[in-house]
């Protein structure tokens, strides 16, 4: 825990126009300063900061409070968060309350595997920009996928050069440990078969490009690398393995640049794969977050859960996969939350569709086709089981069963009408 000696020195030293300062453009109003609030959309600025009081206010949402409020509520942090967030920007050193030696080691070993992944990062990042074959290779094709060098740059994309061990070499001499490359997966250590005892190192993603996963508080947990060549026996896509601070289940990509329009659009869009939250980002849709290929868990339910209710699913136009993705929209429904569900047209991606319209027609798209998931699922099962009564049986079970998993009964009752209507069956 933080001692209370840090949490003062933070509080006594944060200065909360400066703070704010960072993420509202203030200006100064008698003794008070003055900006559009952050949180909804505004013309006429009412969201006031007084230095005096060390408080503000933002009378279009009713929120308010000191310099950590604003950040657990702009930042979505949570109190531990903001608190290290300010000591940091103000030099403050952490003091922490009496812990086990266990406890300290798991802590360094933690921030030590966090340390190497900020250089992995930035080390595949300088690859992408500065090596020859970083741009041939690398940069060349982010360009081919449409993204503009801002893009390519905001997201941290990065090259793995398609050497054995140059990553791993670079950690190495730059003073990093090899037990926390091991760790995070970032290097992988086998035997040599010809010598006993001798052992081989090399980079988990040579030869790929490279997305970086953020936490909600930005930083690198870990990593996916897409393969460029056309290797056989080579994954398409590779993740970093499970570590003590990279847990798939826990994690979606995007959430660190989406987390502040989530909350302003109160409303999510779910996507399948890094490029299309990328390409969605890109033409102006910012509220977007993917779960990178893995059926949707209920941790990251509630990831989305913290920023807003209502969650809208975008499929690929492709029926076959969109049947086995429904069966994962009922953990969404337990979780209490509001789910719509979005086809693109046959043959399209939220990637490729994206790329070829602009902001408003995307825009349009998503308002006019977003259905509510148990009138989607429902419509959808009932033409398949048209002239078939032992399918309609199966059918009515499949959506009874997404219904009760809903919290609301009010809400149960709605959908039970709803949907003994569209299967014309009695409630």
């Amino acid at each position: 825990m933080i001692s209370k000696f840090t949490i003062d020195q933070v509080y006594e030293t944060a200065r909360l126009e400066e703070v704010i300062g960072d993420f509202v453009q203030l200006k100064k109003s008698g003794s008070n300063f003055k900006g559009l609030s952050p949180f909804s959309d505004e013309r006429t600025p009412s969201f006031m900061v007084s230095p005096v009081k060390q408080i503000w206010k933002d009378f279009s949402s009713g929120k308010g409070g000191n310099v950590v409020a604003f950040l657990m509520e702009h930042e979505h942090f949570t109190y531990p968060e903001a608190i290290k967030y300010l000591a940091r920007k103000y030099n403050i050193e952490i003091e922490e309350t009496e812990r086990t030696d266990e406890q300290k080691e798991q802590a360094d070993e933690r921030e030590s595997m966090y340390l190497v992944s900020e250089y992995a990062q930035q080390y595949f990042e300088k690859t992408l920009w500065e090596k020859e074959m970083g741009k041939a290779i690398g940069l060349s094709y982010f360009r081919e996928r449409g993204f503009t060098d801002d893009i390519i740059k905001k997201f941290g994309l990065g090259y793995c050069l398609d050497q054995w061990d140059a990553f791993t070499n670079s950690a190495l001499e730059q003073g990093y440990q090899q037990v926390f490359l091991q760790k995070t997966g970032l290097t992988i250590v086998k035997e040599d078969a010809n010598q006993t005892g001798v052992s081989k190192k090399f980079d988990r993603f040579k030869g790929r490009v490279m997305f970086p996963i953020h936490s909600m508080s930005g930083r690198v947990l870990g990593f996916g690398g897409r393969i460029l060549s056309n290797e056989k026996k080579a994954a398409k896509y590779l993740n970093s393995p499970e570590s003590e601070i990279y847990h798939k289940s826990k994690v979606l990509y995007g959430i660190y640049f989406a987390k502040q329009a989530i909350a302003k659009e109160d409303n999510c869009y779910l996507v399948e794969g890094y490029t299309d939250v990328i390409q969605m980002f890109q033409r102006g849709i910012h509220n977007v977050v993917a779960s990178s290929g893995t059926a949707l868990t209920p941790e990251q339910i509630r990831l989305i859960n913290r920023l807003t209710k209502n969650i809208t699913v975008l499929f690929d136009g492709d029926a076959a996969g969109l049947r086995a993705s429904l069966r994962g929209i009922d953990l969404i429904l337990e979780q209490g939350m509001n789910v719509k569900v979005c086809t693109f047209p046959e043959g399209e991606d939220p990637d490729s569709f994206a790329k070829k319209n602009e902001e408003e027609k995307i825009i349009l798209y998503l308002q006019e086709n977003a259905k509510d998931f148990i009138q989607f699922k429902t419509s959808l099962l009932a033409k398949d089981a048209a002239n078939d009564p032992i399918k309609k049986a199966d059918t009515i079970r499949e959506i009874v069963n997404s219904i009760s998993k809903i919290p609301d009964r009010i809400k149960r009752e709605i959908y039970i009408q709803e949907c003994a209507h569209i299967m014309n069956i009695s409630e």
